[in-house]
């Protein structure tokens, strides 16, 4: 239990700190309308039954029928307004605490550790973003409110037969608490599990989806697409059999809120007729007291929604919570010795969740205005060196110094947007003068001035409508647009022609001049243009030569030729 309130504390957090005053107003409407909609039937049973009493006797011409009327009337539109008022309150606040909830996991999920383990599982962060945040929106409207609305409606009806008969209100309450509460927990045990398997079959499901979708080609090559429908259809018979499973449970707590009310309903039947037969109370008092019985049952049965997706609830806010906390901003990389661009003495560093140190004992130092080639096999280190570089990967061990860097990475990103705007996110405040430059200096400015829309093009999922050559170019004009001292690039002409690639470094050579460049590279063409090499192995630096030295040469020879 503890568990589920550490998961739960930091998403009720947020839920008010967000929107305090709407979450509260929507739970106090909501209990007015529960609270006028029983006195509305108790009035009315009242009134009816004392009307009726009346007209058969001589006290029908001085029978007050006013008042009651007006009470009925007013209580009507007391739970007509409050209703209104309940769904706007509830369901606007819910989707304003949705939307903050959606921005901070953004934010969580945006963490370089976070980012980088989730890149590998695209269709896992969809989930997060659209299906678990979906599911904590019962946390408010079908757990917390219907929960305290139906206690406080319980309290409330009590009170009003207690003033009949203490004994009358003690039994309710008990009743009420013991019957209306626990249904629906003994229901949201026994549905947990399945809804539980419900998540993971409909994850599964979507995840197998989509990768049917994207990896089509490989899978039919493979034969193997037959097999991947087969894994959808498995998947999509676990969520089924887990929602079959939960619509028997739903069965059996709809029957069991239904006997509860018969038996309620029986019990106070019997306990008004044996009191006015003492004549302890009235006719028209006993059908208050039983119109208010058995109107109380009704705000329980409200939970049953909830109690059904209570599992699923819980899962949803185990995954979401440890993302959700306002990570503390990263020291920045302390400032090296003037003339150098960064230095490394002993460093060791570590991935997220793993043993094994990506990088060990790393001892270097890089001079302002040189250039630095990084070569190795897959997995030595290279990517992980540009990454503590620029401050993605903490260090563990050792002293790091860095000038501000700016890391252009394997796989460029190209969002659905314009060519301007997938531009300007390297620099928002660029003039249209600064953005034409840098795209001429990566030399795209003549295709994309041949463009229908010249700089304002759209461009498609992943940047549909540029080449590949194209889309390094526009990567590198991003680059250009970061005014950083240090520029790391990780294999910045991998995919590309040798023509291609060759102008690519040409322009990226011309506009370093003065900058400090590290490049992660297996291909000749790139190391070429360094002035020092330093492999790595095993997440060590293992030799460093210098342009001039044989051992240049000979290192330079071991690389993939262009």
């Amino acid at each position: 239990m503890s568990t589920f309130a550490a998961d739960l504390k930091p998403i009720l957090r947020l839920f008010f700190a967000e929107r305090r005053r709407a979450l509260l107003l929507g739970a106090a409407l909501s209990a007015a309308t529960v609270a006028a909609g029983i006195a509305l039937l108790g009035l009315s049973g009242w009134f009816i039954t004392a009307t009726s009493l009346a007209g058969l006797s001589a006290v029908a011409i001085t029978f007050d029928v006013f008042a009651p009327s007006a009470g009925i009337r007013l209580l009507a539109i007391i739970r007509t307004v409050a209703r209104y008022g309940e769904r706007l309150a509830t369901h606007d606040a819910t989707l304003g605490v949705l939307a903050a909830l959606r921005e901070r996991l953004f934010r969580g999920f945006a963490e370089p550790g976070a980012a980088r383990t989730l890149l590998h599982r695209p269709a896992r962060l969809l989930f997060r973003l659209t299906a678990d945040i979906d599911a904590l929106d019962s946390l408010y409207l079908r757990i917390l409110v219907p929960a305290a609305v139906a206690i406080g409606a319980t309290l409330a009806a009590s009170l009003a037969l207690g003033l009949i008969h203490p004994l009358f209100g003690l039994f309710a309450c008990l009743f009420l608490v013991g019957a209306g509460l626990g249904l629906p927990l003994i229901a949201a045990r026994a549905a947990r599990k399945h809804a539980r398997r419900r998540v993971h079959g409909i994850e599964a499901l979507r995840s197998r989806t989509i990768d049917l979708v994207a990896g089509q080609t490989d899978l039919l090559m493979a034969g193997r697409l037959a097999a991947q429908s087969g894994a959808i259809a498995a998947a999509d018979h676990y969520a089924g059999s887990a929602d079959d499973r939960l619509n028997r449970v739903e069965t059996g707590l709809t029957f069991g809120f239904g006997l509860v009310s018969t038996l309620l309903l029986m019990a106070s039947l019997l306990a008004v007729a044996a009191l006015a037969e003492t004549k302890a109370i009235t006719a028209p008092v006993a059908a208050l007291g039983l119109l208010v019985a058995f109107a109380a049952v009704e705000p329980f049965a409200a939970l049953r929604r909830g109690a059904l997706e209570l599992g699923r609830t819980l899962l949803a806010a185990k995954r979401v919570a440890p993302r959700l906390a306002v990570a503390e901003a990263s020291e920045p990389l302390a400032a090296p010795l003037p003339g150098f661009a960064f230095s490394l003495a002993d460093v060791s560093a570590f991935h997220e969740n793993s043993a094994v140190p990506a990088l060990q004992d790393i001892a270097l130092t890089l001079q302002q205005g040189e250039s630095l080639a990084v070569i190795g096999s897959s997995g030595a280190g290279k990517s992980s060196l540009l990454a503590m570089l620029s401050g993605e990967l903490p260090a563990k061990t050792g002293s790091l110094a860095a000038v501000p860097a700016t890391l252009l990475t394997q796989r460029t990103e190209l969002f659905e947007d314009s060519l301007r705007g997938n531009l300007a996110l390297a620099n928002p405040d660029a003039s249209e003068a600064r953005l034409r430059d840098a795209l001429a200096a990566a030399g795209l400015l003549a295709d994309v001035e041949a463009m229908p829309r010249g700089i304002d093009t759209p461009l498609g999922e992943g940047g549909l409508g540029l080449s590949g050559g194209q889309s390094r170019r526009l990567a590198l004009a991003r680059l250009f647009l970061r005014d950083t001292p240090l520029w790391l690039l990780d294999e910045p002409t991998e995919g590309l022609d040798g023509a291609t690639a060759r102008d690519v470094l040409c322009r990226l050579s011309a506009m370093a001049d003065g900058r400090s460049l590290v490049i992660a590279t297996h291909i000749r063409r790139e190391a070429a243009i360094a002035d020092r090499i330093a492999v790595i192995e095993g997440g060590r630096i293992s030799e460093i030569s210098r342009r001039g030295e044989a051992a240049f040469e000979k290192t330079l020879d071991r690389l993939r030729p262009d």
